[in-house]
């Protein structure tokens, strides 16, 4: 009797076995072998049944079948060419021809993907790899402007850089990029031992709910730059971080924006940046 269902240890590894694939630490590869740790992943991404739901590295499936029991759709971006050959057989043999036909498979760099096959996505859920994580999110952010709600496992460590508030240690471009796209918070964590190889590393959930940006006058890039000088040197007052970019007028921009020059940048939200972007702008003055 062929395996339905959710992928569990022995499935993942005969089906790498089939595939002759040997996880790449290279590529972040560690696959969810525990289908219970699939199901709480999918309860709380808070996907429906009226979903479209993009997924990005989706390896072996373990999530992706787990998504398809109940999105109405998933597309998924995978860059191993055989991982994504073998992915519509293994929907259509553990779930069935009609789930198959509710799955559209991309083969590509997640961070190079700029149209994506089918319904734009509403949701974004996905088990990254670690040493992408940042780039993948804000790229989907930034090009995919569709997807409201997203839930993604990354690397605790970068999990807590992604959630954290200005004037805390782990603050920095992340949070504050992130920040500008969407709300974000840490809603569980997950061991090391539900995945194949076991990373060295516990895992982390974090929830990413779209909002409107900060109103500016100034460009996203252009946000993102200040934002970029001012982490550039952490230890540095903000005039002088930013000093090293535009000169003189940076301490006039800072003071226009409200904001206290000698202040260093971990302190400062992202309409606090937008302020002090839109205050250069006028002044002809960019961040470089």
């Amino acid at each position: 009797m062929p395996e339905t269902g959710l992928l569990d240890p022995n499935s993942v590894r005969r089906i790498a076995a089939a595939l002759d694939l040997r996880p790449t630490k290279q590529r972040g590869q560690n696959f969810v072998i525990d289908p219970n740790t699939v199901r709480r992943i999918v309860s709380l991404s808070g996907i429906g049944a009226e979903d479209v739901v993009l997924e990005i590295g989706p390896g072996l499936g373990s999530l992706t079948l787990g998504l398809l029991e109940q999105a109405r759709a998933v597309t998924v971006v995978e860059i191993e060419e055989r991982l994504a050959e073998r992915l519509p057989q293994t929907v259509a043999e553990r779930l069935g021809d009609e789930a198959a036909a509710r799955l559209h498979v991309v083969t590509s760099d997640a961070l190079l993907v700029e149209e994506l096959p089918g319904e734009a996505p509403t949701a974004v859920v996905a088990n990254l790899p670690y040493n992408v994580s940042v780039p993948v999110i804000l790229h989907l952010l930034k090009r995919f402007e569709q997807w409201r709600t997203g839930l993604v496992m990354v690397q605790l460590e970068v999990a807590d850089r992604l959630v954290a508030p200005p004037g805390s240690k782990t603050y920095g471009v992340p949070s504050a990029k992130l920040a500008w796209y969407a709300s974000a918070s840490r809603v569980g964590t997950v061991p090391p031992k539900v995945f194949w190889p076991v990373p060295n590393v516990e895992s982390g959930l974090v929830r990413i709910e779209r909002r409107d940006p900060p109103e500016t006058t100034a460009t996203r890039e252009q946000v993102f730059a200040v934002i970029d000088a001012a982490f550039a040197q952490r230890r540095k007052m903000l005039r002088a971080a930013l000093a090293a970019r535009v000169g003189g007028v940076a301490t006039e921009a800072i003071e226009a924006a409200g904001i206290d020059p000698q202040v260093r940048g971990e302190v400062l939200d992202v309409e606090q940046f937008a302020r002090i972007a839109s205050e250069l702008a006028a002044r002809d003055a960019w961040v470089r």
